[in-house]
């Protein structure tokens, strides 16, 4: 996402950090090809306009001018500016009351109906009971993409679909919903290919009857600027509280990230970033400010990796690696646990200084090794994987036509994986001699 951006920003920052004194000239040459990086992002003019200002206002000050590193310190700015302009802080749902209806909106194509299942799988890992209601009467086949979803996340679908009126289905869903002690209703709603007013006003009826403490705009970032003025005008109509974008892993521009919060004053809430039911991030403004500028996001990627590996796990792992006993069935396990992480070059994107490295480096290659060495371990028994010594030719063949690889490639994971073995138990001796070395000492060096 915004690769185009950060490439821009990224040409600029360079010529930023190669001042050695800030004047107005060379302040409006550089702060020039942020603002044409800004507008080719097919950003809003008049924000990227006043955010230049601002930028300007502050960078021009004799703090920075004076300062050591006067180009460090624009940037800096930069960066503090571009959090205020995506909303500053995390905006959470609001689902106080029992039960929460959340209403899902948007134009027809925008990604509602698998937005809704998305947004029904986080509610559903934070402990909540959503309740997915197919409130669309005009399109069949977004009720049968609704109970997909429903049936493939193992939670409840509300459809009628005998019935045209959208009022009569909410009135089901929320009887449904107390009887069935669930606390979320989630209403996948009908979109269209423009703004009408017979939508708008079906859709100002549902929410007066149900009375939803969620209004959310699910929003296609790769339209850019047409996506903000979609926005204003549901905005007018239903007083939206936030905005979904899909779509943001397929945006290499931003636009619709970087202007809806200073266009529409609603926040951001979530963003989808792939096909995956587990695909949709929270929004921090603060993590997409420093991804756009090309210095990663650490806190993300800690995130996912909590979410991937327990930390009995990593406890057990670490156990293993001490003790020299680290199985081909442990090597098959991180390898899973690494692709429940998501693609490599997601994972790559959130290190700091990662958009050269991602330029220079096959990660589609690399991705598909990966997989290879995956299917190689998917092919061994749970002996073999235990105790790889009993791996003879016979079996090394088998493996190899188990996973349509050379037995070369068998061979080599083979070899790598005794390599890697051979250094796990020097280091786990040189840690006892540390251990036993660090006993004997006194004061100060003793643990």
């Amino acid at each position: 996402m915004f690769e185009a951006l950060t490439k821009r920003l990224q040409e600029a920052f360079r010529h930023l950090r190669g001042m050695g004194k800030l004047t107005e000239a060379n302040m409006a040459d550089a702060l020039r090809e942020v603002r044409v990086a800004l507008l080719e992002a097919d950003v809003n003019y008049k924000v990227a306009r006043d955010f230049i200002e601002r930028v300007k206002a502050k960078a021009l000050g004799q703090e920075v001018i004076q300062s050591i590193q006067p180009g460090q310190q624009v940037i800096k700015i930069i960066h503090d500016e571009l959090v205020a302009l995506l909303g500053d802080t995390h905006t959470g749902l609001d689902l106080s009351g029992s039960p929460t209806a959340i209403l899902m909106v948007g134009l027809h194509g925008s990604g509602k109906t698998t937005t809704s299942g998305k947004l029904a799988r986080l509610l559903q890992k934070q402990g909540r009971q959503p309740l997915l209601v197919a409130a669309d009467v005009y399109r069949p086949a977004a009720m049968d993409q609704l109970e997909t979803l429903g049936r493939q996340l193992q939670i409840p679908t509300f459809t009628q679909r005998d019935q045209k009126d959208v009022l009569a289905i909410a009135r089901g869903a929320l009887e449904f919903a107390r009887e069935h002690q669930r606390n979320v209703l989630i209403f996948d709603t009908a979109g269209r290919l423009q703004i009408d007013e017979p939508l708008v006003q079906e859709l100002v009826r549902l929410r007066d009857l149900v009375r939803p403490r969620e209004i959310l705009l699910v929003l296609d970032a790769a339209t850019g600027q047409e996506a903000v003025n979609v926005a204003t005008h549901f905005d007018r109509a239903l007083q939206v509280t936030g905005a979904i974008l899909t779509k943001l892993d397929g945006d290499a521009r931003g636009g619709a990230a970087l202007s809806f919060r200073a266009v529409v004053g609603k926040p951001i809430k979530f963003v989808g970033v792939g096909e995956k039911l587990d695909d949709l991030e929270p929004f921090h403004p603060d993590r997409m400010a420093s991804r756009i500028l090309g210095m990663g996001d650490i806190v993300s990627l800690v995130e996912k990796a909590a979410e991937a590996v327990t930390l009995e796990d990593a406890r057990r792992l670490e156990e293993k690696l001490r003790k020299g006993q680290f199985t081909l069935e442990d090597f098959l396990e991180q390898l899973r646990q690494m692709r429940r992480m998501g693609p490599l070059e997601n994972l790559m994107k959130l290190l700091p200084g990662a958009a050269e490295a991602l330029q220079q480096a096959d990660l589609a290659q690399q991705e598909k090794e990966l997989r290879r060495m995956e299917a190689i371990l998917c092919a061994m028994t749970p002996q073999e994987r235990r105790q790889p010594q009993i791996l003879n030719a016979s079996r090394r063949h088998r493996i190899a036509r188990g996973s349509g690889v050379p037995v070369s490639e068998v061979n080599d994971l083979l070899k790598k994986f005794a390599q890697m073995q051979e250094m796990m138990k020097k280091m786990g001796k040189l840690q006892k001699l540390m251990g036993r070395v660090g006993g004997g000492l006194p004061g100060p060096w003793r643990r």
